[in-house]
């Protein structure tokens, strides 16, 4: 019910010491036969009445939204936005509920970016495909100027995140803008951004080791901002999904998911692991399929990867501990600690 953030609002209140904050935490790792650290923990619920609260400003913004496209497509947007930097004064800075943040800055900058969307369907213009990359990456770097605004106001984690994705946006649309590239150019573009979005998760993630503040809860969304970028743009450069794999490229992707099995444990985030997973059930299925196991394949596929990932998470500990001790002490001493083994 009470996140690192909370926390560290109460030590910063002066109605806990820090010293009684690290023993609430040792405690509470003490209890769940984990570190704190290994939990990944943000928060996205306060309680039900976030949901609550949640539900009834997604139905207020949708009315807004088609009142106002009734009059003309920029309006909608404008509305969106306005309402919901308005009610973010109210159930962000003075409520601080978590789930209604998170809804009402994904509103505000997509009405944003709607408001200049609908605005241009509006004077519906004739551009070629160059001046509509160049005009993508206009709204693209807007909508990101729009997310550092409401960063200064409202502190939320996952703004950070949304201006990531916004500048990469931005240089994707500035590259078709220059070049004649093809569409099949924007994976590669894709998947630098995405490297670019895990190292700046990975420098908020440095900075707080511990994870014991709200540079953590950046982090988090950070790092699940990059891996889709990542995940997806790899695979797809492999041809998953493009038809029948042959086993060499399903073993691929089964040695990628390792890889990035290593790299979540080394980084202590899991992130990776899920974005990756409907390729290795793809992949893990046509291997049965070829194997002969046609009906079963979806069951056995099923049960291999959900017996892994069991193992995985109840030995992530030992696991993670062996692959941080296989790093250099350099590199290790930036990443988040691994848990003693006890006797």
């Amino acid at each position: 019910m009470y996140s690192e953030s909370d926390l560290e609002g109460a030590v910063a209140a002066g109605i806990m010491s820090p010293t009684t904050a690290d023993a609430f935490r040792q405690h509470i790792a003490t209890t769940r036969a984990t570190p704190a650290v290994d939990e990944e923990s943000f928060r996205l619920l306060t309680g039900f009445n976030d949901i609550f609260v949640g539900i009834a400003i997604a139905l207020l913004l949708a009315a807004l939204a088609q009142l106002g496209d009734w009059f003309n497509h920029a309006l909608a947007g404008a509305a969106v936005a306005a309402a919901a930097w308005g009610l973010a004064e109210y159930f962000t800075r003075v409520r601080r509920m978590a789930l209604p943040s998170i809804i009402l800055l994904i509103a505000f900058v997509g009405g944003v970016a709607a408001t200049m969307i609908g605005a241009l369907v509006d004077i519906d213009p004739q551009w070629s495909d160059r001046t509509n990359a160049l005009v993508g990456s206009g709204i693209a770097l807007v909508t990101g100027g729009a997310a550092w605004l409401h960063w200064r106001r409202f502190m939320v984690p996952i703004t950070v995140a949304v201006g990531a994705a916004a500048c990469v946006g931005v240089g994707v649309g500035l590259f078709f803008a220059a070049t004649h590239a093809s569409e099949n150019a924007i994976f590669p573009l894709v998947l630098v951004g995405g490297l670019a979005t895990f190292a700046l998760a990975m420098w908020w993630d440095g900075s707080d080791r511990e994870r014991k503040t709200r540079r953590s809860d950046v982090a988090f969304w950070l790092h699940l901002a990059a891996a889709p970028m990542i995940a997806h743009t790899v695979f797809h450069m492999l041809g998953v999904f493009e038809g029948n794999i042959g086993a060499a490229q399903a073993v691929i992707v089964m040695a990628l998911y390792v890889v990035f099995a290593i790299i979540a444990l080394a980084i202590d985030r899991r992130a990776l692991l899920v974005s990756s997973l409907a390729y290795v059930l793809y992949a893990l299925s046509t291997l049965f399929q070829q194997a002969g196991a046609v009906e079963l394949s979806m069951a056995f596929t099923a049960l291999v990867i959900g017996s892994a990932l069991l193992s995985l998470s109840a030995f992530w500990q030992p696991m993670r501990r062996a692959v941080v001790g296989m790093l250099g002490g350099g590199l290790a001493n930036r990443l988040p600690p691994a848990q003693a083994a006890t006797a």
